[in-house]
């Protein structure tokens, strides 16, 4: 039986436990043509190739500011096409920031995209952006998905050249079990092009609109797996050779030249691993044959899966290291200061060294030293031993008149802390709670580690430096590891950067995670900037919340703490 399905499996009356694979026999609603798409720029602007349009919808009124559900707000609009819009917005509810697609109710796709949304949200694969919504109100469908403002398209990367060797066979192993896993449930992409797949911050490769993208633009396939597998291919094709496998340009990439046809990526550029190089060419309709070895093709990501756990694992490069210059001897140190440095190769003599004082002036010399020494060793023993008995007894009147802070367990007298002496940190916490909850955690150990060449920075966020009015701030928590007198925190960034320094209640035992719980106590901005509470501070724990971000060079806005330090 042929195989058969879609993007967009309706799941809209499917209310028992059938699991996804059991609807991939069902076809799209929406009577789209069914052919491959070579997903070029002309194709996002028209559609998938010889696709029927759809009867345009009327046009939607909406705009920046507008409100669905009384929390999604959108803001920028991303996407204007076909009868729907892409745009990114903020839930201000859990204030985060989403993507959302929007489409009139009465639009021939919009059952289609509904289905293929709640397709995807069963799915659940965090290789996956998820789906968190899928609504129809007010006389429109809207699709809310989850938005990585640290993340960046693989169109992006490529636009500064090829990927390096490890950085393309982990997109592809990534990708290939991603749609492998989606395939075994029922789900195919079809849309599956670089402007879809996104590397995060951390490294991890993950892919967007799956099954909605389709759905979208009315896009289907008599073989999905075979269109996905080979759009796989076209993903690792562009990055062993930064251009696209056809002869159309696409995604800023330029095609192959005309009436050549699919040569393999190391016949298109120098130093391609020739193992990723014929693994592109297994994933396309031409039977995987290369110059060299004459393999059967993929025609389904798990048999791509399979392939590239038959290959040698391509490990990431060493990292390069610069060996540190010679030491170079000044000419004082080698002894010749005030005297012309010997010529290569000459023999410099050996200076011999005097005798020793022999005569009778010298032994008159020796013993006149001697007493010396004698003496001034008697004088010192003299002035040590009379300024210790001075200490002591002005020891035993500052007993009777010490000025105490408080009485330990045993009763002991607690000596009051020093002004400006240092407080240990002995412990932090990322404090994000008005984003995804979490900010860099693994780095945080680097603002405190007493080196400025290391940093603990935040997400990237974009166009404005107030985390591009996503949210409020970040911060990281101290844990000072008691109650302490506080009397200044000085903070170290890279770049101008605005802050507050925050403090919980010393009656507080253990962390709040609240944000409310921390009380502003003093703010300041610069490049080291010293917060001194306005009025005495105990505290066990404090906040330094960041409010405003430098931008760096690349042109996005991220914070970077290099040091901090807390003292009486």
């Amino acid at each position: 039986m042929a195989e058969r399905t879609t993007a967009a499996v309706d799941v809209a009356d499917n209310s028992g436990d059938e699991p996804l694979t059991a609807q991939a026999d069902q076809s799209t609603a929406d009577g789209v043509a069914k052919n491959r798409e070579r997903d070029t720029d002309r194709d996002e602007a028209q559609g998938s190739d010889g696709a029927e349009r759809p009867e345009e919808a009327s046009p939607l009124e909406l705009h920046s500011g507008h409100k669905l559900a009384g929390r999604y707000r959108l803001e920028d609009c991303v996407t204007r096409l076909d009868g729907f819009s892409s745009w990114r917005a903020v839930d201000e509810k859990l204030r985060r920031a989403v993507g959302v697609h929007v489409l009139p109710a009465n639009h021939t796709r919009a059952r289609s995209v509904l289905a293929a949304a709640r397709s995807s949200a069963l799915l659940g694969d965090p290789r996956f952006v998820q789906v968190l919504d899928a609504v129809e109100e007010n006389a429109l469908v809207y699709v809310v998905h989850e938005w990585l403002p640290d993340a960046i398209e693989l169109t992006t990367l490529l636009a500064s050249g090829p990927l390096e060797p490890h950085d393309a066979y982990q997109m592809v192993s990534q990708i290939s079990s991603a749609m492998a896993a989606a395939h075994r449930e029922g789900l195919a992409h079809l849309r599956l092009n670089p402007n879809a797949v996104l590397r995060t911050s951390t490294g991890q490769w993950r892919i967007r609109g799956l099954a909605v993208n389709a759905a979208l633009r009315g896009v289907s396939s008599d073989s999905p797996q075979r269109t996905d597998t080979e759009a796989i291919g076209a993903l690792l094709y562009a990055a062993l050779t930064q251009r696209w496998p056809y002869e159309d340009d696409a995604f800023g990439l330029s095609g192959l030249p005309k009436d050549v046809g699919l040569i393999a990526p190391d016949q298109v550029r120098a130093g391609v691993h020739r193992g990723l190089s014929e693994l592109a060419m297994r994933a396309f309709a031409n039977d995987g044959a290369t110059a060299s070895r004459h393999e059967a093709a993929c025609t389904t990501p798990e048999e791509l899966v399979k392939a590239i756990g038959e290959m040698p694992r391509i490990r990431p490069p060493e990292p390069s290291f610069t060996a540190p210059p010679d030491y170079q001897r000044t000419t004082y140190q080698q002894g010749t200061y005030g005297r012309p440095a010997p010529h290569p190769g000459a023999t410099q003599a050996v200076t011999a060294l005097p005798p020793p004082l022999q005569s009778r002036t010298g032994r008159a010399l020796k013993w006149a030293v001697s007493a010396l020494l004698i003496a001034a060793l008697g004088l010192g023993s003299w002035q040590l031993a009379d300024a210790l008995m001075d200490h002591g007894n002005k020891s035993e009147d500052t007993d009777q008149t010490q000025t105490t802070d408080g009485n330990d367990e045993n009763g002991a007298v607690t000596p009051k802390p020093k002004s400006g002496a240092p407080i240990a940190i002995s412990g932090t916490q990322d404090f994000d709670p008005f984003g995804d909850g979490s900010e860099k955690p693994s780095d945080l150990y680097k603002a405190y580690d007493n080196s400025a060449s290391t940093y603990w920075q935040t997400a990237a966020y974009y166009k404005s430096a107030d985390f591009g009015r996503l949210k409020p701030g970040v911060g990281i928590i101290l844990d000072l590891g008691s109650v302490q007198q506080v009397g200044k925190v000085t903070v170290s960034f890279i770049g101008d950067t605005s802050l507050e320094l925050r403090a919980a209640n010393e009656t507080t035992g253990t962390l709040p995670t609240a944000f409310d719980s921390y009380k502003e106590v003093a703010d300041g901005s610069g490049t080291t900037v010293t917060l001194k509470p306005n009025q005495s501070l105990k505290a066990r724990y404090l906040l330094v919340w960041l409010t405003s971000l430098p931008q760096t060079e690349a042109g996005i806005y991220r914070g970077r703490v290099a040091d901090i330090k807390v003292a009486h």
